[in-house]
């Protein structure tokens, strides 16, 4: 009881931090006269990633790098499977053009490419510099589009009447709301990777296990209530590029500052390599597909993603636990689940670029 008192209140005050950090320095920013849109592409963008920033730090530092690795793995993989089949379920989801064009495809790359540093077991400290430089890339690149062409630019959900500055509030307040929200998140995440690895130990699971589930899903919920907030006030295509920016920052800022900032860098467990690593990959590869299909996520398609992230919650417990009935679940998955998905998808594709086809050359004389 005591460790999971002390899990909720980590993640209370990652929570509280986050909203104080993004509060403070996007109102800092537009009083230093940046766009809100700028704001929204960079600030909030970055701030509610910093939950498994902090985590995943924190993890590093404190000798836990299983659990440093599984939350970003699995926060990616639950923001995708999770959190858009919810969103998706309650109301169809719009992708925007460029999330088509430009955020999916670099989501897919950083992907293959933290999967590349991987395969030898350890992501260096020089990979991880190289996350980072990529990251800031990034940024500098989502800036320098959104002032040159910001009507293709959707607005972010996190400034959508949500941080309006006051007329009164100086640059200091919001000083002072970004240190607070700094020492929050500092505070929160070592509560809570103290907890994690406490319970993993007490429940006989692995560090990466516990970053795998519980951590990604706790240090995803920024995501969750951004997506879903969006998706109530009829901003669906907000809800998915909130999902898609946050998956490419967890990649390439906070994997790659927790492993600039560890001791030789993060390990990499052969259990990850083989499994929780290619199914993010997948994870990413298959929004491209169903995103391309109408640049629409419909109800049925997040069923399959929620579908999907059960079964791959299902697999990680019967996994540790060695069950009697893993190997059965391994061929059900690998020759039924997974090929009818293929299918499916493939055929859904083909048709939807017929329609394209038909629409582009028009009626017929």
């Amino acid at each position: 009881m005591t460790l999971l008192l002390l899990f909720a209140a980590g993640l209370v005050l990652l929570l509280l931090g986050a909203e104080l950090l993004v509060r403070g320095a996007s109102r800092l920013a537009l009083a230093l006269g940046l766009t809100p849109i700028v704001v929204g592409l960079t600030v909030v963008a970055i701030g509610t990633s910093t939950p498994e920033l902090a985590v995943s730090i924190g993890g590093a530092i404190s000798g836990s790098p299983d659990l440093a690795l599984g939350n970003v793995v699995g926060s990616n993989i639950a923001n995708v499977l999770l959190i858009l089949g919810v969103v998706a379920l309650i109301t169809p989801l719009v992708v925007h053009r460029q999330l088509v064009w430009l955020d999916v495809p670099l989501m897919i790359a950083a992907s293959l490419a933290v999967f590349a540093m991987a395969w030898d077991g350890r992501i260096a400290r020089w990979e991880g510099a190289l996350l980072v430089l990529a990251a800031i890339a990034y940024i500098v690149f989502l800036i320098r589009m959104a002032r040159r062409h910001p009507e293709q630019v959707p607005e972010d959900p996190g400034l959508s009447g949500a941080l309006p500055a006051p007329a009164n509030a100086g640059p200091f307040r919001q000083i002072v709301l970004i240190a607070v929200g700094l020492a929050m998140l500092v505070g929160g995440a070592r509560l809570l990777v103290d907890a994690a690895t406490q319970m993993a130990t007490a429940m006989g699971l692995s560090d990466l296990v516990i970053g795998l589930t519980v951590v990604a899903v706790g240090t995803s919920l920024p995501e969750i209530a951004t997506s879903i907030l969006s998706a109530v006030r009829g901003q669906r295509d907000l809800a998915v590029g909130n999902i898609v920016g946050s998956n490419i920052f967890n990649l390439l800022l906070v994997l790659g500052a927790t492993a600039t900032v560890a001791d030789g860098g993060v390990p990499v467990s052969d259990s990850a390599l083989r499994f929780d690593l290619p199914v993010m990959t997948a994870v990413a590869v298959a929004c491209l597909p169903i995103f391309f299909n109408g640049h629409c996520i419909a109800r049925w398609e997040g069923a399959l993603f929620l579908g999907y992230y059960v079964a791959y919650t299902a697999w990680l417990l019967m996994s540790h636990a060695q069950h009697e009935a893993l190997a059965d679940f391994r061929l059900v998955m690998l020759w039924v689940v997974v090929p009818l998905t293929v299918v499916t998808l493939a055929v859904v594709t083909w048709r939807n670029l017929r329609a394209h086809r038909r629409n582009a050359m028009g009626p017929a004389e």
